[in-house]
């Protein structure tokens, strides 16, 4: 999502006008009960109660398990801020991190956190004030992790802006600095970063790794063929001023570390297009790869006809993620019949966003304040999440 602060970015009015893309046909195919396309045994399913211990994840099919089988379904939230405070010379979080904040998640009956990062604050970047960079920005990082674990949340670690000089179509800005987002992750910084991150957290597999938040290949490319094999491949791309890093250079890099985490990637324009997922899906030794879809009400993809033919099919091979779902009308329309329908595919999902200084509409914003209490927009979400857990 283009952050709600207004920022080199642009507002979410940019995003409306850049987000549609036009809707796939084609039929869905449903996987059978307990089949496992990728050749591990089926999970049960389960009820997945937040708090406890954080579940340690892997793929079996198309499922998200844990460490003994059974079947885990994210239900959460997006908290924005870590990836523009730094870089703004602002701080490092947008608000509370602290037990408070994260009980007030848990009442809400959360169980997964997705945090957006900024490579350049991780990697200690020289144009990024050191008070909020390099050692300063992982150890906040690894404290949050390690708190939200410790209530029982996994926790989503998000790529979500990066360097790189992009001003051709749907740019948020011209700097090559990591102030916003671009089309897709540069090689020389976004690799050195997942290396890092994957050290950082490999060996706990509460963490699920994001490769990167919205890219939009296609668009910069000129075509849908050229950006999805700019998508896997990187290198030199047209339209793209720097060198991309691709998705297969990027698992490769986690991999390299021996980490086995669950990796998240997001389709094109915008991660709300996965129609070329599976056939782009890029090689993993470990088989822990899983899609990665944004839905909004503006997206051209809003509709349950789209949902069945451009996303059943992904969801029938590898676990799908939606990691943000919204809507920019401060109401709830949208998103409560995306719920059910993932609810009915056992499909996670993460509302965009829990900031309170967001706006509701343009944040959107789940809440008003850090002890929870939301939005007309984030009641929606509260009260299904609280209706599953007594369902």
């Amino acid at each position: 999502m283009v952050s709600a602060v207004v920022l080199a970015s642009g507002s979410l009015a940019a995003a409306v006008a850049t987000a549609a893309i036009r809707p796939a046909t084609g039929a869905a195919r449903a996987i059978p009960g307990g089949a496992a396309p990728h050749g591990r045994p089926g999970p049960a399913r389960v009820a997945n109660a937040p708090g406890g211990t954080a579940p340690q994840l892997h793929v079996s099919g198309n499922k998200l398990v844990s460490s003994t089988g059974a079947q885990v379904v994210l239900h959460g939230v997006d908290r924005s801020g870590t990836e523009y405070m730094c870089v703004q010379g602002n701080g490092l979080f947008d608000g509370p991190h602290h037990q408070a904040a994260v009980t007030a998640m848990l009442n809400w009956d959360v169980n997964a956190v997705r945090v957006p990062l900024n490579e350049a604050c991780w990697n200690g970047e020289s144009y990024v004030n050191p008070a909020y960079a390099g050692a300063s920005y992982q150890n906040a990082i690894k404290a949050y992790v390690s708190l939200l674990n410790a209530n029982g949340m996994v926790a989503i670690l998000d790529l979500h802006w990066t360097d790189g000089a992009y001003t051709g179509p749907s740019a948020g800005c011209s700097s090559a600095q990591a102030v916003c987002q671009k089309p897709m992750p540069d090689a020389a910084q976004a690799i050195p970063f997942w290396t890092s991150v994957a050290n950082t957290f490999k060996g706990n597999d509460a963490v699920i790794f994001d490769l990167f938040n919205e890219p939009y290949a296609s668009r910069a490319t000129g075509s849908t063929a050229s950006g999805w094999r700019c998508w896997l491949h990187g290198g030199s791309c047209p339209g793209i001023s720097y060198r991309v890093a691709g998705m297969q250079s990027l698992v490769n890099a986690v991999r390299s570390t021996g980490a086995t985490n669950v990796i998240m990637l997001g389709g094109e324009e915008y991660s709300n297009d996965l129609r070329q997922w599976l056939s782009h899906e890029p090689a993993d030794p470990d088989h822990d790869l899983a899609a990665s879809w944004h839905s909004y009400n503006f997206n051209t993809c809003s509709h349950r006809s789209c949902w069945k033919f451009q996303v059943a099919p992904v969801i029938a091979k590898v676990p799908v993620i939606a990691g943000e779902i919204g809507e920019n009308d401060c109401a709830s329309g949208y998103i409560r019949p995306l719920m059910r329908w993932l609810d009915s595919e056992s499909t996670s999902y993460l509302g965009w966003a829990w900031n309170a200084d967001f706006n509701c509409s343009s944040g959107p914003a789940l809440i008003t304040g850090y002890g929870g209490h939301p939005t007309a927009y984030g009641f929606g979400l509260r009260a299904h999440l609280r209706s599953l857990a007594v369902g």
